[in-house]
């Protein structure tokens, strides 16, 4: 062959295109577009943004839900070399206005309102208190977020201080094609295509620069890892601003499949799609995901058996699901996976080879290109096989440092390796295990306790749903555990069962202090939000 690689997004897309043309590209439940179409969207935004004075490297955000819109800007802003900034459709004004100003973004692309209690401007007038004083929304001059120019809105009726998107578009149509074919060319590799604002258990989000090649060449290798070609037909439920989302995305534009998605998580209408468009890889990777999806009343009549590959990751879900997923389709090949927003999603999954108990028992091998270490976070010395330690990475494909943030990223990235704060191991065969965050771990009277153990034995009586633990601050022991505990439907438990169930079961330490019920989970994008529950606890039980 002997020709180079395609390493760039924006380039990705335009050889797809050229490949692919009238094949479906995106697929959402009402609407649908094909490789050329898709091309076409993205270069009228590319053309759009160089009109209204976006420079390679300058950072453009991103503020809206899961929608096509969302993809084709996705696209328009990496073709002309600009950085994408996808910003989390939960996060409130507080979180926004530190976005706006952290990432330096030079312009928003975002709409008002799409559902009760979601309305985005408004959000945007709260974050930013001076932008309903704006006297040119071409040219905005905020003191909250200096660097921002406009805000581009989807809406076709915008507030004064917004540009409509229509506006922005039929500006960029005196741009040539050859403009932007130029800007594709002109993109390295290795500059930063996206910023991805990825929240830890404290303070402020970090924003990690993800190079192009490091998500075109990741999302391949996973290609390769799953067998993939331009017949699949890739289904994610997950949010497109989430790693998890862009990358299946990456991987399956880069063959000529069909990326589906859904606009917010919906039990009933992503089991239409899976069934309907016959999915061939399924991507909910996500425990809440997967209870929504198998509990529902139409899981049981909807026809998976196309479905090939299922990123299901048993390894660490409750047992329960794992039994009924098995049973429901036993012909799909589910797979266990470790991954994070800073090695641009996937790290390991299991071989379609492996056997069913590796699959879902760890959390697979390493994709080609990544080094994966353990390391003993207090001598810093490599864990032998089995041992738990930090999991450390090295290669190509992690993350190029956090925008705006040196002692973050030097903290983070030492002598080139990536330090990810998830305990993990390794065992003889090369397989990962994800054993829960080094901020998930306790001190208890000076012994080590993963949340994750507490969580696995609760998780083994059967009324429980699904289990989450906490570290309370404790006089005598430092910390001591507090669980928090979903029921399934029509069970029953009080407090004291649990830790019965516990007791004799696991070492005394570990059974949980306290137990407190819950119906809904406070969550970011995908994951639960423990140190909601515990400030909740601690000033519950100050006040008692």
């Amino acid at each position: 062959m002997g020709e180079q690689p395609i390493l760039t997004m924006g380039e990705m897309i335009r050889s797809s295109a050229a490949r692919f043309a009238q094949s479906d590209a995106i697929v959402m439940p009402d609407q649908r577009l094909t490789y050329a179409e898709l091309d076409q969207a993205a270069r009228a935004w590319a053309k759009a943004l160089i009109a209204i004075g976006v420079k390679p490297g300058d950072n453009v955000g991103l503020l809206l839900p899961t929608c096509v819109d969302f993809i084709t800007a996705f696209y328009g802003i990496v073709m002309i070399g600009a950085v994408a900034v996808p910003v989390n459709a939960r996060y409130q004004a507080s979180e926004l206005g530190f976005v706006a100003n952290d990432a330096d973004l030079v312009t928003i692309i975002t709409i008002g309102k799409v559902a009760d209690g979601l309305d985005f401007s408004a959000r945007l007038e709260s974050a930013l208190p001076s932008l309903k004083h704006a006297a040119d929304p071409w040219s905005l001059s905020l003191p909250e977020a200096p660097r921002l120019r406009s805000i581009v809105c989807l809406d076709n009726q915008c507030a004064g201080y917004l540009v409509p998107a229509r506006a922005a578009l039929a500006g960029g149509e005196k741009i040539a094609d050859g403009d932007v074919d130029a800007r594709i060319d002109a993109v390295n590799p290795l500059d930063t295509a996206m910023i991805l604002y990825t929240s830890g258990t404290t303070a402020n989000p970090k924003g990690a620069m993800i190079s192009h090649q490091a998500q075109v060449a990741n999302s391949r290798n996973l290609g390769v890892r799953y067998e993939c070609t331009s017949a699949d037909k890739v289904w994610s439920p997950l949010p497109i601003f989430h790693i998890a989302g862009i990358l299946p995305m990456t991987m399956i534009l880069d063959l000529g499949g069909v990326y589906m998605t859904i606009p917010r998580f919906d039990a009933g209408v992503g089991l239409a799609m899976l069934g309907g468009e016959g999915a061939t890889i399924a991507y909910p990777s996500f425990v809440t995901i997967m209870q929504d999806l198998i509990t529902h009343p139409t899981f049981k009549d909807t026809d998976l058996s196309a479905l090939r590959i299922m990123n299901s990751n048993f390894a660490v879900q409750p047992e329960w699901i794992k039994l009924a997923v098995a049973e429901a389709m036993p012909h799909t090949i589910q797979v266990g996976t470790y991954g994070l927003t800073e090695a641009a999603g996937t790290v390991s999954t299991s071989r379609l080879s492996d056997s069913y108990e590796v699959r879902t028992g760890r959390c697979g091998t390493p994709l080609d290109d990544w080094q994966v270490r353990i390391v003993d976070p207090e001598t810093g010395m490599d864990c032998a096989a089995g041992e738990q330690g930090e999991i450390v990475l090295g290669g190509p494909n992690v993350l190029k440092g956090y925008y705006n943030a040196p002692e973050k990223t030097a903290e983070a990235i030492r002598d080139g390796w990536f330090y990810t704060g998830d305990i993990g191991s390794i065992d003889a065969d090369g397989n990962v295990m994800f054993h829960g965050r080094t901020k998930d771990m306790m001190k208890v009277g000076g012994e080590n306790v993963a949340a994750a153990e507490i969580e696995a034995m609760l998780q083994t009586h059967p009324a429980v749903k699904l289990a989450q633990v906490v570290s309370l601050p404790d006089d005598r022991y430092s910390e001591v555990p507090a669980a928090f505990v979903e029921l399934n439907d029509g069970e029953t438990a009080s407090e004291q069962d649990l830790i019965a169930h516990c007791k004799g079961r696991i070492a005394s330490f570990k059974v949980p202090r306290h137990v407190r019920f819950v119906t809904q989970w406070p969550m970011s994008t995908s994951k639960i939000q423990k140190f909601r529950l515990r400030s909740e606890l601690i000033a519950e039980l100050q006040t008692a």
